[in-house]
């Protein structure tokens, strides 16, 4: 579906270039998934399903801002649970938030991410919903690159991860359905091992 729905792009022969400045074979914007009611709704189903396994103690669900946050909407009114949503940064005006939504000290909370790359926003998320005195269960993600620093920076973080789906599943599966060629999977891998210096 998120290949389908162009959510996902991969397009190894002309890499796409990210903020960050790097060069990347492949493009993800799960936002676009919102546009696509039957998509839309499979992965709410998904992340229901998998907060009640993972994650049973939930209280409430926080999107991290902005691309989860309508996520995160679906999900709780889903679970019938209060909603927050971590901004990147305070405000500047009024209350100055960071946590917008209402989440109580101790509260046992499961945050949702649209997207995980080295992990570094998503875990600032973590932090300050910790700093308010939440308890974060975990994170849940439509899609991760599974970078091992982003394995490393939540290993580290005590925050469990558990994607719907990742990297390696995206390359067989777009391998199988003739999306790429068995010539790419080589350099999509390449790429994921060293994705600061690949294509220099």
């Amino acid at each position: 579906m998120l290949l389908q729905s162009k959510a996902i792009k991969l397009e190894p022969a002309k890499p796409f270039t990210w903020a960050s400045g790097w060069k990347s074979p492949i493009y993800c914007d799960n936002r676009i998934t919102l546009s696509f009611p039957e998509i839309r709704s499979f992965i709410r189903d998904r992340f229901v399903e998998t907060i009640r396994k993972e994650f049973p103690g939930a209280e409430v669900i926080a999107g991290v801002a902005t691309g989860a946050i309508a996520q995160a909407a679906l999900v709780a009114d889903a679970m019938n649970l209060p909603m927050v949503y971590v901004r990147s940064a305070p405000k500047n005006h009024g209350l100055e938030n960071l946590i917008e939504g209402r989440a109580l000290p101790g509260q046992k909370v499961v945050v949702v991410e649209d997207l995980v790359s080295t992990g570094g926003s998503s875990l600032a998320a973590v932090r300050a919903l910790r700093e308010g005195g939440c308890d974060v269960l975990g994170m849940t993600c439509i899609f991760t690159y599974g970078f091992p620093t982003a394995r490393d920076n939540f290993r580290q973080a005590g925050c469990p991860l558990i994607p719907l789906t990742h990297y390696e599943e995206l390359l067989e599966l777009a391998l199988a359905s003739g999306y790429i060629r068995n010539t790419d999977t080589e350099l999509l891998r390449q790429w994921r091992s060293a994705p600061d210096t690949w294509n220099q």
